[in-house]
């Protein structure tokens, strides 16, 4: 666990350095969601440059696309291309590495970000694994404030209907979207209770940016028969940068040169 702890925090400072070069990126999303890419891609999927071309493989979908940045940096970490080339080229002018998954890049399952329509997707890849009699999961990932999106209802009572227990949600629950509180915004409150009404194994992890909670609740959604699982982790947005936590100001933001160098330090302080 405090090697994937600290895997989380190291990733996170090349985020950090990559939004700073491209002065661009969703910063905020990308450090909450940071232990939850890092648990599954280096300790609960299946998946691999080596495989990923193998139907046993199993699927990832990132619903929060604009969390992109996130996603690269773990799948440069990963080895399916060279991490440095995202640092250098994100969001720039002809490169692949854009600001939503982009399937031209290794690793990525689908073009992902028009919020709402990951879960769907999700359910269509499980449904498919079951008709074949596949063994992979799927697992994909939503923020909280696409929850407000009325296509996620619909695949959750998809999902419930067809016993898609090979099928994994987690919601990135930091409470903050680019315009408030996802309170503020359009609540969804509460979200254990809806998904259990449609038929959910819901797991609720109280600590989102711990991978020890991470891991064990990943391995009782494994275990769970019949039906889809869902993991509610409780998150801090801008997790592990002072100035960044809680702070709607960051879902997007650029950072100045000494905001970038006071972060980099943070982070920096928690791996030393």
């Amino acid at each position: 666990m405090k090697e994937l702890t600290k895997k989380a925090y190291e990733l996170r400072k090349d985020v950090i350095e990559m939004i700073y070069r491209s002065k661009a990126g969703h910063i905020g999303g990308d450090l909450s969601v940071m232990d939850i890419l890092t648990v599954l891609y280096f300790k609960v999927m299946n998946v691999s440059p080596e495989n990923f071309k193998e139907d046993t493989r199993d699927r990832f979908i990132l619903s929060k696309g604009h969390c992109a940045d996130a996603l690269y940096i773990v799948l440069g970490e990963k080895g399916f291309f060279d991490k440095q080339e995202a640092i250098e080229t994100f969001s720039a002018y002809q490169s692949k590495f854009i600001g939503h998954p982009n399937t031209e890049v290794n690793g990525v399952e689908i073009n992902s970000g028009s919020l709402g329509h990951g879960l769907s997707l999700g359910v269509g890849m499980s449904l498919a694994a079951k008709m074949d009699q596949k063994k992979y999961r799927t697992y994909v990932v939503l923020g909280d404030g696409e929850m407000a999106e009325g296509s996620n209802y619909e695949a959750m009572m998809a999902a419930s209907q067809y016993g898609l227990d090979n099928l994994c949600a987690t919601v990135d629950l930091n409470g903050l979207q680019i315009s408030g509180t996802t309170k503020e915004v359009m609540s969804t409150d509460s979200l254990a209770d809806k998904f259990a009404s449609f038929g959910w194994h819901v797991i609720e992890v109280e600590d989102g940016n711990d991978c020890k909670q991470l891991v064990k609740a990943y391995e009782e959604a494994k275990i769970c028969k019949g039906k889809p699982s869902v993991v509610l982790a409780h998150t801090i947005k801008g997790k592990g940068v002072s100035y960044m936590e809680n702070q709607k100001g960051w879902h997007h933001g650029v950072m100045t040169k000494e905001q970038y160098e006071q972060a980099v330090k943070e982070i920096e302080e928690v791996l030393s």
